[in-house]
């Protein structure tokens, strides 16, 4: 190092770190921005939920009571988008970024200026995005799928929407390149690819995805963009445009988008179970293959949102089975999930409680979507409640759940702080049995034929409506208690200890891939 360059970093380490606010703003640090990412996805939990409840409200009783039918359907479209890429994807991003380097032994991220542009991309985007709902007109109407033509109708709003859409997929694929790049190069030595935890696993494929898919939403919505500004017709059939061409384009991104926000789930799942089990993961190897086939299998099913399209016979066939085969793999996790559990040490801490939590709610959510992928009566189910409470089941107690059972397992790891326990398994049942009364009579009336974003409906579906309002306020407000938990824990609270889940054999903080291959020299039994 020369005199200068020595000189400059005494220099740097004699003022230390920026200070106050401005120490968050240029932050390289990969902790940090993760604790930024996760502050992030949980103001815009509380702002999408929000969103939801005016929606739910809207529907306790049949009429057209409390908001502009214009107003309900921006909610339905908002309340989407900022749950899918303000909340769940910035929180699994938040952490990866606290997480990966400590599992794979990486002193940071490989690309930190990368990391903390990524991040603060964000917020605008998100500015702009919720700036709509003030425009005239109000905020985008068309569904968080911003289908063609719907889409294209009333003003400017849609030109900020895809605006803000641009930046969050930029900001992802930044933070995708920098998960790639530092899972491939800051390994520590003797740490292959299949002995990694299955959280850096599951974040390197879905990291994959994003940089795989988020481009082809880029083109679907500059397409629109064009066809409203430009006087293109990519999706006008009056100018022989194909408004179906959009959904294809759309659900091309989608289909992948959906396992994106779950991926990154069952590695979390994979790494809370071993330890309170006290075993390690059953079938790690499987469990990787699984996980990159589920992968796969995601790009070759996006019809299956598309059947009432009129498609020929054989491609609803095709995408028909397509949309089976991933039941396999998915299976494949389920079953190693319980088998880790089976004859384990199991204790019910509250991440365990989320993760259990997660497996049987996940698994209701993978039963109806199964029964989504069966044509017929996908064309009977399409557009009604019964979708909406499938995929409410995949990514409430899914991705929600585990990124609060995450959260819960390594809160002390991040704040040298035990969290309460009493209020976590408070906040876990008071959660899980307002979630069940919230979607799980979304089944009835959506089997009753009751369609979804609409702001009226028929008074044989009201009684159920009520039921699943009354879930909606529970469950919202039953997170205050989750703020609560970790704004004490950040706060203080006892003192977290090295081995804080008392796990065998160092399983508490990352579940060591597969087991040592046996030698054979001392039997198995006392080994």
């Amino acid at each position: 190092m020369s005199t200068a360059t020595a000189d400059h970093h005494d220099h740097d380490d004699h003022h230390g770190p920026a200070p106050g606010l401005m120490r968050w703003v240029y932050t390289t640090n990969h902790k940090d921005i993760g604790t930024l990412y996760l502050l992030f996805a949980l103001v815009m939990f509380f702002i999408g939920g929000g969103m939801a409840l005016i929606i739910r409200a809207e529907l306790f009783q049949p009429g057209l009571q409390i908001v502009d039918p214009l107003f309900f359907n921006s909610m339905t479209t908002m309340h989407a988008l900022v749950m899918i890429f303000g909340v769940v994807m910035p929180a699994f991003v938040g952490l990866a970024n606290w997480m990966i380097p400590m599992m794979i032994g990486g002193p940071d991220m490989a690309l930190p200026r990368l990391n903390n542009w990524s991040f603060w991309i964000m917020p605008f985007a998100f500015a702009v995005l919720l700036s709509t709902l003030f425009m005239e007109g109000g905020g985008p109407a068309g569904g968080w799928t911003l289908y063609a033509p719907l889409s294209l109708q009333g003003g400017d709003n849609l030109a900020f929407v895809i605006f803000a859409i641009h930046f969050m997929g930029i900001s992802s694929v930044m933070g995708s390149i920098n998960i790639v790049a530092t899972i491939f190069n800051m390994r520590a030595p003797g740490m292959t690819l299949m002995k990694m935890p299955l959280f850096v696993w599951t974040w390197l494929i879905t990291a994959y995805l994003l940089i795989a898919v988020i481009p082809v939403l880029a083109g679907a919505v500059t397409m629109l963009l064009t066809d409203r500004y430009f006087d293109t017709s990519f999706f006008s059939a009056a100018g022989g445009g194909d408004p179906v061409m959009f959904q294809h384009i759309f659900w091309f991104f989608g289909h992948p988008e959906v396992y994106i926000l779950i991926l990154p789930a069952f590695g979390i799942i994979s790494s809370i179970i071993p330890t309170f089990a006290r075993k390690p993961l059953f079938g790690y190897a499987s469990m990787v293959y699984a996980t990159a086939s589920i992968a796969f299998l995601s790009f070759i099913v996006w019809a299956h949102h598309m059947f009432t399209v009129g498609m020929p016979l054989a491609g609803e066939m095709f995408f028909m089975f397509a949309t089976m085969m991933i039941s396999v793999p998915t299976g494949v996790k389920v079953f190693n999930w319980i088998a880790t559990m089976w004859r384990g040490s199991m204790t019910f801490e509250t991440p365990m409680l989320f993760a259990i939590g997660f497996l049987v709610m996940f698994t209701i959510g993978g039963l109806s979507g199964l029964m989504l992928a069966i044509t017929p009566a996908d064309i009977q189910y399409h557009d009604t409640y019964f979708v909406v409470a499938h995929f409410h089941y995949v990514l409430v107690p899914g991705a929600i759940y585990s990124i609060m059972a995450a959260t819960y397992y390594w809160i002390p790891k991040w704040t040298g702080n035990m969290y309460d326990e009493k209020w976590g398994k408070i906040h876990f049942w008071v959660s899980t049995v307002f979630l069940n009364v919230l979607f799980f009579p979304m089944h009835f009336v959506g089997l009753a034929g009751m369609p979804r974003r609409i702001p009226d409906y028929s008074m044989q579906f009201a009684d159920w409506n009520a039921v699943a309002t009354i879930g909606a306020f529970g469950f919202g407000f039953s997170q205050l208690i989750f703020v609560y938990v970790v704004y004490k824990c950040i706060k203080g609270g006892e003192k977290a200890t090295t081995e804080v889940w008392e796990g065998a054999d160092g399983l508490e903080w990352t579940v060591p891939s597969p087991a040592p291959y046996h030698t054979f020299e001392t039997p198995p039994a006392i080994r």
